[in-house]
C-alpha cells in the first residue's frame, strides 16, 4: 500500500528529507530547496522503476529544516554517511584515499589516521590527507618514519631500543640532542605532509647539510644525512618525474546516463600528471543526480580548484558555493568547449565507452554515434509486416541484445485491427500493441526501435509510442539502399556496408522478416 502523503504536513522551507520503512529503518535522504514541491513529486506518475520500488517501501517522512539550499547540501551529505540508506548514492571505494595522522604526543608519532562510519577521525592529533593511490605524496609510512626519524614505540622507553641502532630513530628517550632536534624532525615532515614544501626542495637541503657537514669534518653527521638521502631517492626521483611546474590540479568527469543509471568515470590530474582513475556507477533514484555525486565524491577527496565535466550537474551556482565553502578557496565546475580540456572530457568517454562494450558487439557503439543516438542501444527491438494476400497478414518482431540475436524474446502478431493491405496501418498496430503491453507489465523498454520500411513506416511507428506516452529511440532502415531514417531529420543516413553498425540493422531487420515469413507461411498451412 502506497504511503499518503496527504496525512502530513510538508514545509514548503529548504532542507531535507527521511524517507522511513514499515520498520523506522531510513531508507532515502533527499535535499530541496522547496520541500513540498519535492517530496510530492515523488508520488506523481510517470516515475522511473526503481523510484516506484523506493516508495512502495516509503511509511514515514522526517524532515529537518535549513536556511538555505548550501546548507543542505551539507546536511544531507553528512546524513547520508551517517546512516547509509539503501538508496542513495554510496561511493563503493572512499577509502581509497588515506589519512596520516601525528598525535600529539610529547615526541610524536606518524599513524594511519582511522575512521569511523559517521567520517570522524579517531585519535587526538593532526590529520593530513587525503593522499590519493596514484600520489607521490603517498610514501610509505615506514620510509617517512625512518626519513624524518619519527619514533615509532607505543610508550616512549627509558633507554634507546633497536630501532637507534638501526640508524631510524635518535632515541629522544634517552640523549638530551635527540629530544632538542626532535621538533625539527616533526616540522620538516608536516612540511612534506602539507604539501607546502617539495621532496625535491628538501633533498636539496639535506645535501646542502651533508656538505656542510664534510666540509666540517663532521662525517658521522654526513652520514646520517646520506642515509636519509638514500631513503627518499627514489621518491625524489618519482616526483621529478611527475612534476610538472605551473600546471593545474584538475578533476574530469565524464558521466552517462543509460536507461536509470549513471556510469561515472573520474580522471584526476595533478603537476600535469594523470594520477588517478575510478569509476563509479548509481542508480538514478529521487534526488540521485551527477551533482549530487559530485559533493559525495569531494567529501572523501581532495577539491582541486577547477572541476572539468561532460555535462553541466544541476544547482551548478549552489554547489560551487558549497565546495568553495569547504575548500577554503573558489570552486569553478566547467564543461569545456575546446582545447586541452575538451580533448580529455573525450578520452574519458572513450573510456567509459570501451568499459560499457567488454562482451559487446563494438557496433553498437558505432550506431549511437551514427544515428546520433542519446544511449547506446543495447537492446535493439525491429518489427515487420509479412503480407500474402489480404487475407493473411502478419507482423513480427525480433530482439538483439548487444548486437546478438535473444531470439528468446521474439514476438509474432496476428493483425487486428486493419483490413486490406495497408503496411502503415499494421505498423502502427503492433507497435502500440507491444509497447503498450510492456508499459501494462512495468517491463524494461529496449534502448531503439527499428522497423523494416522508409519514413512512412518510422512515422507510424513514431505516432504509436506518442499516443501512449513511450519515448524510445527509433529508426527505420529502408532495403532497397539500406538507408537509414530517423525522427526529425529529412535526408536519410548513409552507412557504409562495410560498418558492422550497418550489419547489426541488417541482421534484426532479416531476422524479422525470417520470423514473420516462417509464421506466415504456418498460418496458410494450418488453412
Amino acid at each position: 500500500m502506497t504511503f499518503d502523503i496527504s496525512s502530513i504536513n510538508i514545509p514548503k522551507h529548504p532542507g531535507i528529507y527521511l524517507m522511513k520503512d514499515a520498520n523506522y529503518n531510513i531508507i532515502y535522504i533527499g535535499k530541496a530547496k522547496n520541500l513540498k514541491n519535492r517530496v510530492k513529486s515523488y508520488f506523481l506518475q510517470n516515475q522511473n522503476y526503481k523510484t516506484q520500488k523506493l516508495v512502495e517501501k516509503i511509511c514515514d517522512i522526517e524532515f529537518v529544516l535549513t536556511d538555505n539550499e548550501g546548507e543542505a547540501y551539507i546536511l544531507e551529505s553528512n546524513m547520508i554517511k551517517r546512516y547509509r540508506p539503501t538508496y542513495n548514492i554510496e561511493l563503493k571505494d572512499q577509502q581509497r584515499y588515506t589519512y596520516l595522522r601525528l598525535t600529539d604526543e610529547k615526541y610524536p608519532r606518524l599513524l594511519v589516521a582511522r575512521r569511523m562510519r559517521s567520517g570522524k577521525f579517531l585519535g587526538s592529533g593532526k590529520v593530513f590527507g587525503p593522499f590519493t593511490s596514484g600520489s607521490s605524496k603517498l610514501l610509505t609510512i615506514g620510509t617517512l618514519r625512518k626519513a624524518f626519524k619519527i619514533r615509532i614505540c607505543k610508550t616512549l622507553p627509558k633507554k634507546a631500543c633497536l630501532e637507534y641502532h638501526l640508524g631510524n630513530c635518535e632515541a629522544p628517550c634517552e640523549f638530551k640532542y635527540a629530544q632538542k632536534k626532535y621538533s625539527d624532525h616533526v616540522s620538516d615532515l608536516e612540511l612534506i605532509l602539507k604539501g607546502k614544501k617539495q621532496l625535491q626542495e628538501f633533498a636539496q637541503k639535506l645535501q646542502n647539510d651533508m656538505k656542510q657537514a664534510s666540509d666540517s669534518l663532521d662525517f658521522e653527521r654526513a652520514k646520517e644525512i646520506r642515509d636519509t638521502l638514500h631513503r627518499l631517492g627514489s621518491l625524489q626521483t618519482r616526483q621529478k618525474m611527475e612534476y610538472v611546474e605551473n600546471a593545474p590540479d584538475e578533476d574530469y568527469f565524464g558521466v552517462k546516463i543509460e536507461e536509470h543509471t549513471a556510469l561515472v568515470m573520474s580522471l584526476r590530474q595533478t603537476h600535469g600528471v594523470i594520477r588517478d582513475s575510478n569509476r563509479f556507477s548509481f542508480d538514478l533514484i529521487g534526488d540521485n543526480t551527477f551533482g549530487n555525486f559530485l559533493y559525495q565524491y569531494y567529501t572523501t577527496s581532495p577539491i582541486p580548484k577547477n572541476i572539468i565535466v561532460s555535462n553541466m550537474p544541476e544547482n551548478k551556482q549552489v554547489l560551487e558555493n558549497a565546495l568553495s565553502e569547504k575548500a577554503g578557496f573558489e570552486v569553478k565546475i566547467l564543461v569545456p568547449k575546446k582545447g586541452k580540456r575538451k580533448e580529455m572530457i573525450s578520452l574519458v568517454m572513450k573510456n567509459i565507452n570501451l568499459i560499457q562494450s567488454k562482451g559487446i558487439e563494438p557496433g553498437i557503439y558505432e550506431l549511437q554515434e551514427r544515428l546520433e543516438l542519446e544511449n547506446a542501444p543495447k537492446i535493439i527491438e525491429c518489427f515487420d509486416i509479412s503480407n500474402h494476400g489480404a487475407q493473411y497478414a502478419v507482423g513480427s518482431m525480433s530482439r538483439f541484445v548487444d548486437g546478438k540475436p535473444d531470439k528468446s524474446g521474439y514476438r509474432k502478431f496476428k493483425i487486428k485491427t486493419v483490413s486490406g493491405r495497408d503496411d502503415y496501418a499494421m505498423i502502427a498496430e503492433i507497435v502500440k500493441r507491444r509497447y503498450y503491453r510492456l508499459l501494462e507489465e512495468n517491463s524494461e523498454l529496449p534502448n531503439l526501435v527499428l522497423i523494416d520500411g522508409g519514413k512512412g513506416q518510422l512515422n507510424a511507428a513514431e505516432r504509436s509510442l506518442q499516443s501512449i506516452s513511450v519515448k524510445v529511440q527509433c529508426a527505420s532502415l529502408a532495403k532497397q539502399n539500406e538507408e537509414v531514417f530517423v525522427p526529425k531529420r529529412k535526408n536519410p543516413i548513409i552507412i557504409p556496408r562495410s560498418s558492422s553498425a550497418l550489419k547489426i540493422l541488417q541482421h534484426a531487420r532479416d531476422e524479422a522478416h525470417r520470423f514473420g515469413v516462417t509464421y506466415n507461411r504456418n498460418l496458410r498451412k494450418l488453412n
